[in-house]
C-alpha cells in the first residue's frame, strides 16, 4: 500500500510530506495514524532539530479532513459525532494537540491550506507560503467546526473580529492577507518556495537547538501569563539549556572567533 506520508531525515532536518496529491492531500485515518508515528519519532530522535511539513504536488498543502471517508463512515454508522480534539481517535495526539513539543516545525505551504490543512499550518512555528496559496476554515459551511484548533488558534493569532469573520463565513484568505495579519512569516513566488524554506531552516540550525526549544516553550507557555508570573515560571527546556554544554559553547565560540559547534546537550 502506498504511504500517505513521506518521512525523510537528512542531517538534523526531518521532512514530512503529506502524500495524497490526487485528493489534494486530504487527511484520512490512515494518514493520521502514520503521522502520529512520525511525530513520535521526530520528537524522540535527538539528531532531529527541526521539521519541515509540506504537501505533495503543486495544488495543495492540505485541504483538511477526507470528507468522502467521513461521509462513508457516517453512512455505515462507524463515525461517532465529533467535537474539539482527536483524543480517542486514530493518530492522537495529532500535531495540533502536541502542546509540549518544543522542537520547531516549519510549514511549507504551496496551494490550498483549507480546513484541517490550515489548522496544521497554524500549529507550526514558521509558515512559508507561495504567493498563490489560499487559506481558509470552511467547516461551518458543511455543518462542521474547526475542531483541530482552528477556532482557538486563529482567534489567538489574528485580530478577534477578523478571525470570527473567517470562522463564521468560511471565507478564504489570500497569502498576502495572511502575511498582512502576521499569520505567515514569508511569501515568495512558487519557484522560490524551497529556497526560502531552506533559508529559514538554515537560520534555525545556526542557533543552539536547546535554546530554540527553550524559546518556543517559554513563549507559548507564557503568552497568556502576567509578565511577573512569566518571569517566575520554570520551563523544562530552559532548565536543560541553562545547564547545557551548548550554553558554554556559544560565548566560547564568540571569544575564539569561530562558528559554534552545537551538540544539543
Amino acid at each position: 500500500m502506498t504511504s500517505a506520508v513521506v518521512y525523510e531525515k537528512s542531517g538534523h532536518v526531518a521532512r514530512i510530506t503529506l502524500s495524497r496529491p490526487a485528493v489534494l492531500n486530504a487527511m484520512n485515518l490512515a494518514m493520521h495514524e502514520q503521522l502520529a508515528e512520525i511525530w513520535d519519532d521526530f520528537e524522540h530522535d535527538d539528531d532531529m532539530w527541526v521539521a519541515v511539513l509540506s504537501g505533495a504536488g503543486d495544488r495543495a498543502f492540505c485541504v483538511g479532513q477526507d470528507l468522502k471517508e467521513l461521509e462513508r463512515r457516517t453512512r455505515e454508522g462507524t463515525a461517532e459525532p465529533s467535537t474539539f480534539g482527536s483524543r480517542g481517535k486514530p493518530g492522537w495526539p495529532r500535531l495540533t494537540e502536541r502542546f509540549r513539543m518544543a522542537k520547531p516545525v516549519v510549514a511549507r505551504v504551496h496551494g490550498y491550506a483549507l480546513g484541517g490543512g490550515f489548522e496544521l499550518a497554524l500549529a507550526c512555528d514558521v509558515i512559508v507560503a507561495a504567493e498563490h496559496a489560499e487559506f481558509g476554515l470552511p467547516e461551518a459551511r458543511m455543518g462542521l467546526i474547526a475542531g483541530a484548533g482552528g477556532v482557538f488558534r486563529l482567534t489567538r493569532q489574528a485580530p478577534l473580529r477578523v478571525a470570527l469573520g473567517h470562522l463564521m463565513t468560511g471565507r478564504r484568505m489570500s497569502t498576502a492577507r495572511a502575511y498582512e495579519l502576521g499569520l505567515v512569516n514569508s511569501v515568495v513566488p512558487a519557484e522560490e518556495l524551497d529556497t526560502c524554506v531552506d533559508g529559514w531552516v538554515e537560520d534555525i540550525l545556526r542557533c543552539a537547538p536547546l535554546a530554540v526549544r527553550a524559546v518556543k516553550e517559554a513563549a507559548l507557555t507564557s503568552v497568556d501569563l502576567p509578565l511577573e508570573q512569566a518571569f517566575a515560571t520554570r520551563y523544562v527546556w530552559e532548565e536543560r539549556r541553562m545547564h547545557s554544554d551548548d550554553a558554554a559553547e556559544g560565548p566560547r565560540s564568540f571569544v575564539d572567533k569561530r562558528t559554534p559547534r552545537w551538540q544539543g546537550r
